[in-house]
């Protein structure tokens, strides 16, 4: 009886200690608040989807069915439409123009260009209809046209984009759309199988099949952005682009992307923006309207392909060579120099740059990591606090071009033929804003920002845009005023 008691006493001691630790944790997780949100806390998987069911060891040949059903409804068509512009040309001069024109020859008028229309394709990967696709399907859309695999057509509202992973995020209006589940593009092996699934040539619901060729490609199409793609020899082609690259369980494992062929379709392999990347990209989109990347601020190579670092023995055949270390960044002032090798990140092993970069693409500046660096053929771990570009670690908001407080126009024909312009960027009202507060005014003609030449709004809009993510956030604009006065000014993007 007596022992009895003492269990029943000790059971409800238990219980009593598992109460407080889960009341703890609960109240640590509720004044937690400045975490950043979850993947799956930011979008809402539909709970019908269900994994293929597969054995590995049974699997002979590779029943496919069941993950490209599953994956086709979640798929989307996108039509993007650039609408047809204006402009201002100038026809081409002859004798006559220059006897009895206006000494500048030719004649201008104006024309309207024709609207422009590209296809793609588009995962959705929330029920309630935010939809992951390539920037590069969408960039300069004015209008964004979604088709579902059962034929219902939306509207798409662009909700931002990041130009370095060639990644957008945009959203349909409904619920309890379909999704595919998210897989780690990670545990992915060479020799795997995966499906293809998007729209090429403007086909509706196209799965086509392959395996893993290689990981961590770079290519060298991203003018020096983030590149880590999965390599795979099923058939990719133009329209695929944005659609899903699936394994064999049928969990989402790359957004399709690019396609390398002598012939511009599919004669060769087709690559993806693996999951690990992407995962964080949509998410930071998101949550902060824009990319919250860390950097380590360093130039390197890749030891195995080098030429400068052939015959040189490290101690290591793979690995990042550190060739610069930049003033500001995460590893200035840290133990990593030049002529270090970084083989590892958070004990992982790193082969080469793409590696590397895909592994910073899932961090935030202010986290902390370990870099293992190979030095005199010894290893030595440093901990570093990973910064963003602008040598912070405070959130990167996304700056529009409202903050500027200001409109502006193409500079028009009569105004450069008397001031003697070949292009500009006329500023048409200034409110209150940066603009106003560097001290422009109305009908300042804007020749060049941050020494880039102006002529459309566009110009403008790519200038600022890289402004507001270097270390500066400064917009050094200089021109002239219809008067003839020059004018240098100096435009702080900096946000509180």
């Amino acid at each position: 009886m007596k022992t009895r008691s003492k269990m029943l006493l000790g059971a409800a001691a238990i219980v009593l200690f598992s109460s407080a630790v889960a009341g703890v944790t609960t109240y640590s997780l509720m004044t937690k608040n400045e975490t950043p949100e979850s993947f799956n806390e930011l979008f809402s998987p539909n709970p019908n989807v269900k994994l293929a069911s597969m054995n590995t060891m049974a699997a002979q040949p590779v029943d496919l069915t069941q993950a490209a059903d599953m994956s086709l409804h979640a798929v989307v068509h996108i039509k993007s439409t650039q609408n047809g512009k204006e402009q201002v040309v100038r026809t081409p001069s002859d004798i006559f123009d220059f006897f009895f024109g206006d000494g500048y020859g030719g004649r201008t008028q104006r024309v309207r260009t024709q609207p422009k229309i590209g296809i793609g394709s588009g995962v959705i990967i929330s029920k309630d209809g935010y939809i992951v696709t390539n920037n590069h399907v969408i960039d300069k859309a004015d209008e964004i046209d979604v088709t579902l695999n059962d034929s219902r057509k939306f509207k798409g509202r662009l909700i931002g984009t990041d130009a370095d992973t060639d990644l957008a995020l945009i959203k349909i209006e409904g619920d309890d759309f379909p999704t595919i589940p998210i897989g780690d593009s990670d545990a992915l092996k060479v020799g795997e199988w995966v499906l293809a699934v998007g729209n090429p040539f403007n086909l509706t619901s196209t799965v086509t099949a392959g395996i893993v060729s290689a990981k961590a490609r770079t290519l060298g199409v991203y003018n020096g952005g983030i590149e880590s793609f999965i390599q795979t020899d099923a058939a990719i082609n133009e329209g695929n682009s944005g659609g899903a690259l699936v394994n064999a369980r049928g969990e989402l494992v790359g957004i399709n992307s690019v396609l390398t062929s002598p012939t511009g379709t599919y004669t060769g392999y087709g690559f993806a923006i693996p999951t690990s990347i992407m995962v964080k990209v949509v998410s930071d989109i998101k949550q902060y309207g824009a990319v919250q990347r860390a950097v380590l601020g360093i130039g390197g190579s890749d030891v195995n392909s080098d030429p400068e670092l052939e015959g040189k023995d490290f101690g290591t055949v793979d690995g990042v060579y550190v060739k610069q270390v930049i003033e500001g960044s995460s590893v200035a002032g840290s133990d990593i120099k030049v002529g270090d090798v970084i083989v590892a990140l958070d004990g992982k092993a790193m082969k080469n740059m793409a590696e590397l970069q895909e592994a910073l693409a899932k961090h935030r500046p202010g986290d902390k990591v370990k870099i293992t660096v190979m030095r005199d053929k010894k290893k030595h771990t440093v901990e570093v606090v990973l910064r963003n570009t602008q040598g912070n670690t405070k959130v990167v908001k996304n700056v529009g071009m409202e903050i500027l407080g200001a409109a502006f126009q193409e500079l028009p024909a009569d105004l450069k033929q008397q001031l003697h312009l070949g292009y500009g960027l006329q500023v048409t009202g200034v409110t209150s804003g940066k603009m106003a507060d560097a001290g422009i005014r109305k009908g300042f003609i804007i020749l060049r920002a941050n020494g880039e030449t102006m002529r459309t709004v566009e110009d403008l809009e790519n200038v600022m845009r890289s402004a507001s993510q270097s270390p500066d956030q400064v917009l050094f604009l200089s021109g002239v005023f219809p008067s003839g006065k020059r004018g240098n000014f100096a435009v702080d993007l900096s946000q509180e």
